[in-house]
């Protein structure tokens, strides 16, 4: 549509008059329309120039128009349109134009993009959206062009934290877990072969050979049973009577150790001499350490009975239990063996020592490993309210994390007797302050190294699959957050494991040192010590399950408090220990401000 002529003066009044009503109800209609076709919303666009191609433009027209005629409110810039939001600026629509009146709206050239506003006046001052006017069903209006727009700034979000990581853990220490594994069969295969050599060759081997198999295997496989029974009879009562066996575990450990001290005192050899004087004065410590717990066993109990409670919704919790002593079964007699084999071969003492210490680290990773599936079966349940596949978590605990129980075994017993035995020399005091300097700063050292590699470690290692150090820092940082550390440091749940092994090993030691000192004297002392070593692993197996349970209350209550699976026994047991209103066991922790330089 073209612009329209102009307006003769010389037509007379009538027909001028007729042309003017016909003209308005034409703009009228026409911005009506323009109305309905989405016309809402739009920014008003800058009026146009008085002469547009030549042509003149009266605006005498637009002031004969009704005050509340929609085009006269636009030309005005009165319109009552919400302002548009620079965010999204609709496009201009096309309108309808009428032939007897021209578009003011119509340019040969499209008007200048308006600048969008800074970003930042995106995030401090927004302009409110339009609020869209509904268009007649039979519209469909053209889409808006594609336009430039700047982006606010996006907060980066926390990446979420996965349960169920592919990643290894510690991946140095589970390389030499495994070499170490393969050095270690390769030597139990040889010295086993040593020893069949030794026993088809005649000589002093073989009569020393047959002798070991004849007094000293059967002991050791029977210890090896006999602290398999011990250990799920342990584990059962743990779990039944939690009440009666913390006081049975701390007081047995103690008549179980005395007794067995004092019978191989009454064999009265020299050997069994040693051997015994050396169980009655651990005894005589278990005794005294019983004494000085006797205030924490109520809390102790309380926690242990709790935490017990999910345990029986997994029936088959238990099932890596039995792999693994089953497992550790079959490895202990291919040791035996090995150990008489390492008679026939060079330095049979330094041979012997080293299959020990090998011992200690391999049951120790299976301890860790059923620690692992416990803690993380446990440990979901909690924090997500699952009920996950045992056989799953144990599958993980031996791949995924089996590298972080491999460093955790070697280092948390080392870091947890070197801890004790700094205690206890704080808890001397005199006056040789060089001397007990030294011992308060070797206690904040070996308190700087726990918060960095403790056996709390293992419930986000099994659950987040962390590293050992992290998981460990992030605990102990858990546990400060909710002003708990003072509870979990005094908490006597693996003293009441590390006991149990002790009544196991006690047990085996009176079992085997009366029958071998029946049989063949000679092996007495030598077999005492090996079956107490043989009680105190499996049972230690076997007790990973309570200890597991236990280390995951704490650290998932820690997580969140607010979790309906808890009580408030813990959060009870801090406004006592706030309010001074309940004993607490006096551990040193911190060094006494006479000795802080």
């Amino acid at each position: 549509m073209g612009a329209v002529e102009p307006v003769v003066d010389e037509e007379n009044g009538e027909k001028e008059t007729k042309i003017r009503d016909e003209e308005e109800r034409d703009v009228e209609k026409g911005d009506m329309d323009s109305q309905q076709r989405g016309f809402q919303g739009q920014p008003p666009p800058p009026p146009p120039p008085a002469e547009i191609g030549g042509e003149n433009f009266h605006m005498s027209r637009m002031q004969r128009l009704s005050a509340t005629n929609p085009l006269r409110l636009v030309m005005n810039a009165g319109t009552r349109v919400a302002s548009p939001s620079p965010y999204n600026a609709p496009a201009p629509s096309q309108h309808r134009q009428h032939r007897s009146f021209p578009n003011p709206f119509h340019h040969r050239h499209p008007p200048a993009p308006v600048p969008a506003p800074a970003p930042s006046q995106y995030r401090h001052s927004p302009v409110p959206e339009p609020v869209p006017v509904p268009a007649p069903s039979q519209h469909h209006p053209s889409p808006a062009p594609s336009q430039t727009r700047s982006t606010p700034a996006v907060t980066p979000q926390p990446s979420v934290i996965t349960l169920n990581s592919r990643s290894y853990t510690n991946k140095f220490s589970l390389f030499l877990f495994l070499v170490h594994m393969i050095g270690a069969i390769g030597l139990v295969c040889f010295l086993v072969f040593k020893g069949i050599q030794g026993l088809l060759e005649a000589g002093e081997a073989q009569r020393k050979e047959k002798r070991l198999l004849k007094f000293f295997l059967p002991q050791v496989e029977a210890a090896s049973l006999l602290s398999i029974t011990l250990a799920f009879t342990w584990q059962k009562a743990m779990r039944m009577w939690p009440t009666f066996m913390v006081h049975f575990v701390l007081w047995g450990s103690f008549i179980f150790t005395l007794a067995a001290g004092i019978l191989l005192i009454c064999f009265q050899r020299p050997s069994t001499d040693g051997v015994g004087v050396v169980l009655v004065m651990f005894a005589i410590g278990n005794g005294l350490y019983s004494c000085w717990v006797t205030p924490r066993i109520k809390f102790c109990t309380k926690i242990l009975i709790k935490s017990l409670e999910p345990v029986p919704k997994f029936g088959d919790l238990n099932h890596p239990t039995y792999l693994t002593l089953a497992a550790g079964f079959l490895w202990m007699s291919m040791w035996i063996l090995a150990v008489i084999g390492a008679i026939n071969f060079y330095f049979p003492p330094l041979v012997i020592i080293g299959l020990v210490l090998s011992m200690a680290w391999v049951t120790e990773v299976m301890r860790n490993v059923v620690n692992l599936t416990v803690s993380r079966v446990i440990g979901l349940y909690y924090l997500r309210g699952m009920q996950s596949s045992t056989q799953f978590c144990f599958q993980r605990a031996l791949s995924v994390n089996l590298g972080s129980a491999c460093l955790g075994s070697l280092f948390v017993p080392t870091i947890e007797v070197l801890r004790v035995v700094a205690r206890a020399l704080n808890l001397l005091e005199g006056e040789d302050e060089f001397m007990f300097c030294c011992a308060h700063c070797g206690l904040k050292i070996m308190d700087s190294i726990f918060k960095r590699g403790n056996g709390w470690a293992y419930v986000q290692i099994a659950t987040y699959g962390k590293s050992f150090v992290k998981a460990s820092q992030d605990t102990w940082e858990l546990f400060e957050k909710r002003e708990m550390e003072t509870i979990v440091d005094s908490d006597m749940t693996s003293a009441i494991c590390f006991l149990t092994g002790v009544c196991s090993g006690s047990i085996c030691v009176i079992v085997i040192g009366a029958w071998t000192f029946t049989v063949y004297p000679n092996f007495t002392a030598t077999l005492s010590l090996l079956s107490a070593y043989v009680g105190y692993l499996m049972t230690r197996i076997a007790m990973a399950l309570p200890h597991a349970c236990v280390s995951s209350y704490y650290v998932c209550y820690a997580e969140n408090p607010d979790n309906r699976l808890f009580d408030k026994t813990i959060q009870e047991r801090l406004n006592l220990m706030k309010t001074d209103r309940d004993v607490i066991v006096p551990t040193p922790r911190s060094v006494p401000s006479r000795f802080a330089r």
